[in-house]
């Protein structure tokens, strides 16, 4: 079983649950994917269908089961390419003179498909790592290489394309500003009104196409900046914040999002997010670096560590947890388990124990001595244990 069909059995699994929303989505993805004008048109018409028959549930079944079959008709003959590197650095380094911030040494590839965050406090490097990468800054060491084909700096900026947290202010409808995006870059006239048809559906901005700048959200002015993007068909994104002003569902549906786009098995794109949402973004990540005072440090390591990482990713057993007992309470059910250390961090306790204990061991031990525990979480393979540490 191939990629793709790994990917359609999965969709089929929505069908079968009949989550129409994640479900019509992944119908746009797939469309897309065949790059053919036809199929565009008949998703085009399917949307219109679902928006006027929004109570037909079994004829909506029916509907989506036979779109489901033709584009799997279409898509299981298409070669899937390899995925290939896109951007590599080799103790790539950013100095801003003797007493001020440097960035690096930073180790890193990213390949189609892929998708690495960049997780951190402020101030730490995330947005200069990620200029650095799309050619607006000139590293003071180091190198960095494009593992594509372009003509020129234009055609580069094309490819790789960086989303800012705060972007510039645009006018008109949305709508009107994605068909000029869509134009400057090589869509014919049909082509463009379906194209943009299906990104603005894909990413959830349907009912906002008539909207100006003024009267979006943050979040969805960040969808709308997304959907820009993909229209250039990028080799990859570089984003800056995608999660910041958004609440928790906004931010696990455009993750959700990233991760879609990322892994088309026709159309991969390679994407660098930064974020400060660390659990939200190891969810969706393929690598993850975190970045202290500039200084890289990753879990899941591809590049030779410091010691100072070395000594962190030691095999322990690390758990976050939060409890109204004490950290002498806890430390005295914990002293016969070869406690290592009991931190109190932030309102959360810090617990690291030897390999040897495990996450059963100690959820039983919390049972047994009726230890209340208001939330738990294993960090062992987590880059929050650099947070703490």
């Amino acid at each position: 079983m191939n990629e793709f069909q790994q990917q359609f059995e999965q969709i089929k699994d929505y069908l079968k649950f009949e989550d129409f929303s994640l479900l019509t989505k992944r119908i746009i993805d797939l469309t897309l994917d065949t790059e053919n004008i036809t199929f565009y048109k008949q998703t085009c018409d399917f949307l219109n269908w679902i928006d006027q028959n929004e109570t037909d549930a079994e004829g909506r079944k029916v509907r989506f089961e036979a779109m489901l079959s033709a584009l799997y008709n279409e898509l299981s003959a298409k070669p899937i390419p390899p995925k290939k590197i896109l951007i590599s650095t080799e103790k790539l380094q950013k100095s801003y003179g003797m007493s001020r911030f440097s960035l690096g040494p930073i180790d890193m590839e990213i390949h189609e498909g892929e998708i690495l965050g960049l997780v951190g406090e402020n101030g730490n490097g995330k947005t200069t790592l990620l200029r650095a990468l799309c050619g607006e800054l000139f590293p003071s060491s180091g190198k960095l290489q494009y593992h594509f084909d372009y003509g020129d700096t234009y055609d580069l900026r094309t490819k790789l394309v960086y989303i800012p947290q705060r972007t510039d202010t645009w006018y008109g409808s949305m709508y009107e500003n994605l068909q000029f995006t869509a134009a400057s870059y090589g869509y014919k006239p049909e082509e463009n009104e379906l194209v943009v048809t299906l990104i603005i559906a894909r990413l959830g901005l349907r009912k906002f196409r008539d909207h100006s700048w003024k009267s979006l959200s943050s979040g969805y002015k960040m969808r709308f900046e997304l959907a820009r993007m993909l229209l250039r068909k990028p080799k990859i994104l570089l984003i800056d914040e995608p999660l910041a002003n958004l609440d928790i569902l906004a931010q696990q549906t455009i993750l959700e999002d990233f991760r879609s786009i990322a892994k088309s098995p026709f159309r991969p794109i390679g994407i660098v997010l930064s974020s400060q949402q660390l659990y939200e973004v190891e969810k969706t990540s393929d690598q993850v670096i975190f970045l202290k005072n500039g200084v890289q440090k990753n879990l899941h390591n591809k590049v030779s560590a410091t010691e100072e990482f070395k000594e962190i990713q030691q095999n322990h057993l690390v758990i976050e947890f939060e409890s109204g007992w004490s950290q002498s309470q806890l430390g005295e059910i914990f002293k016969d388990k070869n406690l290592i250390s009991l931190q109190f961090n932030g309102g959360t306790y810090i617990a690291t124990f030897p390999e040897t204990f495990t996450i059963y061991n100690f959820m039983a031990l919390l049972v047994a001595q009726q230890v209340p525990v208001l939330y738990l979480r294993d960090i062992s393979n987590s880059t929050r244990r650099f947070f703490v540490s």
